[in-house]
């Protein structure tokens, strides 16, 4: 970062930066930077060989999202810039202008209540120091509609690019811009100089000029006196107006010029620039990746045909290998028989995973990665972002179509309910080969020893440890069959062991929370990883990724490896109707939150409801953990929470909300025939005030156009302290041995355990659901009741008689105060009774299935609880809010009475010292001494009205 006093021009950074990167990289910065709203390098300058670069693959991960106004629906477009046609519009300089260009340029891409720095400028910190590699760089942003006329300043995508330094030096540059670009603005003070300069030249772009002051000047073909753009007599809000409209014509008229970066390469050549993908292991990588994607016609297809491993025969083993240790179909059958068949009939689908040959797209896959570790890293990324742009056009057209039957055809459900089953299974991504990998080792393993197929695959491992050491995630719960590959796990934890030695000291932390609340975009920002992040169930099941601790820090963490892992979503509503929706939860919440010596619950905004949907799985998870000795430390994430008083302001809360958690655990712990627990700290470490944590949201403003919040990066960088702090005081000892262990025993545990809040089958839900509905309707009445209480409470406050000298005064009012709270607590509590009494005769009646719920009586009877000191607390502030408005308005009364009584006597006594003069009084004498008493009478009442508290203070502290 550079400093008011620095040398370097930041542009000069960022130049050198890139310089210094290899291709991977520069896509990480390109990324960073693109969300954040900077300008990326499009052309890079190379000052020792003086010759440019198009980034080209270092933005092929940036993906935008918009929306234009013209679009019928409100559905958006998702897209690679890299592969998106839109008109370029480019900015450049000749000579000395004294017209600031990069600043304008950030005022053209914003509206001016939401203005921030896209390009760098000379009036920013350094923006002044003279460039020195700087020139000839050409930096591109892109404007990206959000749909709404009010807020977009285009109706229709753009990019901007940004030559620095003077054309005249950087011919090539510009005569590339000129050949891409649907319009150059050029910014100039000398339009004659500009004309000798594009004379001659092949400018197949409109080209438009940029002056501070116009002057007359002859014109010729290469310029249009249109396209002189002047300042002349205007402000910087109205010049910024005037470029945005000639913009706005060249975008809306469909522009000649509308071309695709990628497309962009071949003119780059042509112009003697580089391009970065022309790299020997880039373009390898990319035909290896392409001969396996050309392949994908039709994503269900291929995965059945190329990945049938873990398709429905890995399910159905899952299901049998659950079901072995539930037994829940047991029936009369002899346990051991009952075992012994499921053990066959795993066998038997094991027998027929054998019986596939190797697949043509994975042996393609084997082979790539077998390759050195640059072209293996150029392969994967290929194979990432070919098989990203796949799943994107897939999804894209069910989500029309889906949307169209919705609309239009609401009567085909079964078609609509086909096409969200698509939407479901049409994901195809890396993470899918991945994971056939493993499943060609599980299923080698029930082979004899000598088999050749099994010695083939002895392999596989030690190339799954080579990519988790580069950086990519490895899965461990199968998020559709919801299973884990154990041996796989083991082996590759195992490999991983054996390569690093002895230093794998280990520290694990893991986050967990409802889908779409921020997870996995928190990991990314906290450890600069790359977890899938989208609106919705974009995380499936749980991803271990492995982090390097660097050496100063090996010995404060007593660890070498900090181990990532990132949860799907819980009450997730794509599994919401299925039957073991909540057993999945529930058995992924324990397994993560087991695992870590960190677990972040992770949740949205300040509200505790969506939190106590957390608790219900979190709790009973963490209770199993004591049951099998582990205690790891749980810090609770506020996202989205702006006001940078929170952490104050809720300090009720989160005692409330310990409250809520102790209650809970007891719940829970007599659930599980645990009475040694007491309180939710006898599970988990877990303190209020130092393991709370509230971040802003992520973007300051209104997506696409907004950038990152500092403030939100900042929060994250604070929690990340925090938890590094948390490591360093941690007692733990353990390595990657043991956590492969730790990883066996737990998911056997979580195997043969049944979950207190699964539903077994359809008459659970039912009987919860017919339970839900009942407390609902006893829950309203006692609120009615309630509600009509204080209407008529309030109203008999308000009516009280303000005669009655008794009641004028605030002990009055407190009396009548304290006598409505006195009864409103008999009415409440004859309430809350009524409903205890209600749910205990609802279990009573065992025909409607009430046995089925009787776990759940418990959590019923605390939210009647719940229920009463809610609406006891909603009692006592509408009481005291309505005495307050009471005191009020009687304290006005008792003023004006007076002050009317205080007139009255002035007035009289003038009157008597007037008759009292003997001398007669003419008319002017009479007005001016009555002006002389009206003045000094309102000069009194003023300061009393001073000395008076406001109306409306008492009232305003309420809200």
């Amino acid at each position: 970062m550079t400093t008011p006093n620095s040398n370097i021009n930041p542009l000069d950074l960022i130049t050198a930066m890139f310089l210094c990167s290899d291709g991977f990289l520069q896509q990480e910065m390109v990324l960073k930077m693109s969300i954040c709203q900077f300008a990326v390098p499009l052309l890079l300058p190379n000052c020792e060989t003086k010759q440019s670069t198009l980034t080209l693959w270092a933005m092929r991960d940036v993906v935008k999202k918009f929306r234009t106004s013209q679009t019928a629906t409100k559905s958006f477009v998702e897209t690679r810039v890299v592969l998106s046609d839109m008109p370029m519009l480019s900015f450049v300089r000749l000579g000395e202008s004294r017209l600031p260009k990069s600043q304008t340029l950030n005022k053209l891409l914003t509206n001016p209540q939401d203005y921030y720095d896209t390009y760098i400028h000379r009036n920013m910190a350094g923006g002044n120091v003279q460039r020195e590699i700087s020139d000839a760089l050409v930096e591109i942003s892109w404007y990206l509609p959000c749909g709404d006329i009010n807020t977009d300043v285009f109706k229709k995508p753009v990019a901007m690019a940004n030559l620095r330094g003077d054309i005249r030096a950087v011919e090539v540059e510009f005569s590339f811009l000129c050949q891409t670009s649907a319009a150059v603005y050029i910014f100039c003070d000398d339009i004659e100089a500009a004309q000798r300069f594009l004379k001659g030249k092949n400018t197949e772009a409109e080209i438009f000029l940029v002056v501070n002051s116009q002057i007359d000047f002859k014109t010729d073909s290469s310029i249009k006196n249109k396209n002189v753009i002047s300042k002349e007599n205007l402000n910087d809000a109205e010049f910024v107006c005037s470029l945005q409209s000639t913009m706005s014509k060249i975008i809306d008229n469909r522009p000649k010029k509308v071309l695709s970066l990628e497309s962009m390469a071949a003119m780059a050549r042509q112009c003697g620039i580089l391009v970065d993908e022309d790299c020997r292991e880039c373009k390898e990588g990319k035909r290896r990746a392409d001969e396996i994607t050309s392949m994908i016609t039709d994503t269900l297809k291929f995965k059945e045909e190329q990945l049938p491993l873990h398709g429905k025969l890995w399910k159905e083993i899952s299901q049998l290998e659950k079901e072995c240790c539930r037994l829940q179909r047991l029936g009369d059958e002899d346990i051991e028989k009952y075992k012994s068949s499921l053990s066959i009939k795993v066998k038997e689908l094991r027998k027929k995973q054998q019986d596939f040959s190797v697949p043509t797209s994975m042996e393609k896959l084997l082979h790539a990665m077998s390759t050195s570790q640059m072209k293996c890293s150029y392969f994967l990324k290929w194979m990432r972002i070919n098989l990203d742009n796949l799943s994107r056009r897939s999804l894209t057209d069910l989500r029309t179509r889906y949307k169209e039957l919705c609309q239009n055809s609401p009567v085909k459900k079964e078609e609509i309910v086909k096409i969200d089953k698509q939407m479901s299974d049409c994901s195809l991504g890396l993470e899918h080969f991945l994971r056939e990998l493993g499943q060609l080792y599980e299923s080698a393993c029930s082979l004899p020893e000598h088999s050749t197929i099994r010695q083939q695959m002895e392999h596989l491992p030690k190339l799954r440890v080579q990519l988790m050491l580069g950086g990519f995630p490895i899965e461990l719960v199968d998020g559709d069959a919801s299973n884990i590959l154990m041996k796989w796990i083991s082996a590759v934890l195992t490999e991983l062991h054996q390569l690093v030695g002895s230093k794998s000291k280990i520290r694990v932390v893991t986050v967990s929370g409802v889908q779409s609340s921020g997870k996995s975009t928190l990991l990314n920002t906290m450890f600069g990883v790359q977890f899938a992040v989208s609106t919705g169930r974009c995380t499936r099941g749980a991803f271990m990724m492995l982090l390097g601790v660097g050496h100063d820090l090996k010995a404060e963490l007593k660890g070498d490896f900090i181990m990532v892992i990132d949860t799907e979503g819980l009450k997730s509503p794509e599994l919401a109707q299925l039957e073991d929706s909540y057993e999945h939860d529930n058995k992924l919440a324990t397994l993560v939150i087991g695992l870590s010596d960190v677990t972040i619950i992770n949740i949205a905004m300040e509200n505790s409801t969506e939190m106590k949907d957390i608790l219900q799985i979190v709790v009973h998870a963490f209770i199993r953990m004591k049951e099998v000795g582990k205690r790891p430390v749980c810090h609770f994430v506020h996202q989205n929470v702006s006001d940078m008083y929170a952490y104050d302001n809720n300090m009720r809360d989160r005692k409330k909300l310990l409250e809520q958690l102790n209650e809970m655990t007891v719940a829970a712990a007599k659930m599980e025939n645990k009475e040694n627990i007491s309180k939710f700290t006898d599970v988990l470490l877990y303190d209020p005030d130092a393991n709370s944590c509230y971040i802003p949201g992520l973007w300051h403003g209104t997506p696409p156009m907004a950038p990152v919040s500092a403030r939100y990066s900042e929060a994250v960088y604070e929690l990340k302290k925090t938890l590094i702090d948390i490591f360093k005081e941690s007692q733990t000892n353990e390595d990657l041995t043991g956590l492969q262990k730790w990883i066996e025993d737990l998911w056997n545990a979580v195997q043969f355990e049944t979950f207190i809040f699964s539903f077994q089958n359809t008459l659970v839900a039912e009987a919860y659901a017919k339970l839900c509905t009942t407390y609902n309707g006893w829950a309203w009445s006692f609120q009615k009741d309630m509600l009509n209480w204080m209407l008529e409470a309030e109203t008999e406050i308000a009516n009280i008689d303000m005669t009655n000298q008794t009641c004028n005064t605030n002990q009055g009012h407190t009396m009548k105060k304290e006598a409505l709270l006195s009864e409103a607590t008999q009415k409440l509590t004859k309430g809350e009774h009524t409903i205890q009494e209600n749910l205990q005769k609802y279990f009573d009646n065992k025909d409607a299935h009430t046995h089925l719920v009787e776990k759940y009586k418990e959590g019923f009877g605390s939210s009647i609880k719940t229920l009463r000191m809610e609406t006891e607390n909603t009692v006592r502030v509408s009481l005291q809010s309505a005495v307050e408005i009471r005191e009020g308005k009687t304290q006005v009364e008792n003023i004006r009475s007076s002050q009317a009584s205080t007139m009255q006597s002035k007035v009289l006594e003038l009157l008597k010292n007037c008759r009292e003069v003997q001398a007669q009084l003419s008319e002017n004498e009479l007005e001016a001494e009555f002006d002389i008493m009206w003045r000094k009478t309102l000069s009194e009442i003023n300061k009393l009205f001073k000395a008076k508290q406001t109306i409306g203070e008492p009232t305003s502290r309420l809200f």
